[in-house]
């Protein structure tokens, strides 16, 4: 096996974390009273990510990275874990907000509105460029933009509820729910 089996299982590794603290996540804010929006478009999401990992798995398990494509995304993992700090309890893979609650406006959100995405767009670029898979780069950042555009829509939503807590929003959010 080449450097790009170890890239690889890191990531695979490294998104497995990430779902059993999102597991934990979702389960605590459901039952804090959080609302999930956009439920529908989620297994998309998943299904687009496991197969951007089975085709890095497939296609560059044998590949050199590139080392100046390594450090970028080591900054990117950087970028991740801020993200995952300054949400903390509140981070999961879904579309989760709890009524009440403030957003939050430190670490990278006193900049972007939605650094994980920006961050999870580049790394879908970024690591099978690091392996020589420019192809497969493309193809992938632009599978994920088109989720990224719909789930951004509905997340601006749902952060809109939280932010007015207003009669009228409780509506829009159960018709924004069923997207």
């Amino acid at each position: 096996m080449g450097e790009g089996a170890f890239l690889i299982a890191f990531i695979v590794a490294q998104r497995l974390a990430e779902l059993v603290l999102a597991r934990r996540n979702t389960a605590r804010l459901l039952a804090a009273g959080g609302v999930e929006f956009g439920r529908s478009h989620y297994p998309w999401m998943v299904a687009l990510h496991a197969a951007w990992l089975a085709g890095l798995w497939l296609a560059g398990r044998d590949r050199a990275i590139d080392p100046f494509l390594l450090v970028v995304f080591i900054l990117l993992q950087a970028g991740r874990i801020w993200v995952l700090v300054t949400l903390g309890r509140r981070w999961t893979t879904r579309i989760i907000v709890l009524p009440g609650e403030r957003l939050v406006a430190r670490g990278p959100y006193r900049w972007l509105r939605h650094p994980n995405y920006l961050i999870v767009a580049l790394e879908i670029a970024v690591v099978p460029l690091a392996l020589g898979l420019p192809g497969f780069a493309a193809g992938f950042t632009l599978l994920n933009a088109l989720i990224l555009y719909h789930r951004i829509r509905i997340e601006n939503v749902a952060l809109a509820w939280v932010a007015s807590m207003g009669g009228p929003g409780q509506t829009l959010a159960n018709e924004t729910r069923r997207l």
